[in-house]
């Protein structure tokens, strides 16, 4: 098996379609590896995420960073920020720390695979392949969807998929 390959299939290519709008960071690069403090050794801080160009019928948002390339079949849930207002554009650094108070108006966050509600920084195995870090803005038709912050991430996954009218991407990467 060739390491320096992600093994598992694009998540958002195997959905369907819907249009696209950007996603940009002051912190991580798409296809970029990921800076020391967004991985689990560096602290866990989230970075910071601002969006433009998504529809104008948007009425809120879902914020989420995913790892298809994590062992096992389930890829690993990093941070799902939920009910995001439509006015909010962009999250500062760090609001995705499990003791912030920095998320706007009605936002909350799930609990993440590593079992905290927040941003898991990234931590492949050692020595295991690249992995992807999947951070996505869903565009929803919503104000708020119907989920409490005991939702698990992936079924929140499932729940967002029927309410997205656009989605922005922005993929780092990590390797120890």
């Amino acid at each position: 098996m060739d390491i320096s390959r992600p093994i598992a299939p694009h998540p958002y290519e195997l959905l369907p379609a819907v249009p696209t709008f950007t996603v940009t960071s002051n912190e991580v690069t798409d296809g970029a590896p990921l800076p020391f403090a967004q991985t689990e050794d560096g602290g866990s801080h989230s970075p910071h995420l601002r969006w433009e160009g998504f529809p104008t019928e948007t009425k809120s948002f879902m914020v989420s960073c995913y790892d298809p390339d994590a062992p096992g079949p389930a890829g690993w849930w990093h941070w799902t920020v939920v009910n995001v207002p439509a006015t909010v554009t962009e999250l500062e650094a760090g609001v995705g720390n499990p003791d912030s108070d920095a998320l706007p108006g009605g936002a909350f966050h799930l609990m993440n695979d590593s079992g905290t509600r927040g941003y898991a920084g990234s931590a492949p195995p050692p020595g295991d392949h690249i992995h992807r870090y999947f951070f996505a803005v869903h565009a929803l038709n919503v104000e708020k969807m119907d989920i409490s912050p005991q939702t698990l991430p992936g079924a929140a996954g499932c729940m967002v998929m029927f309410n997205t009218i656009a989605r922005a991407l922005i993929v780092p990467t990590a390797q120890r």
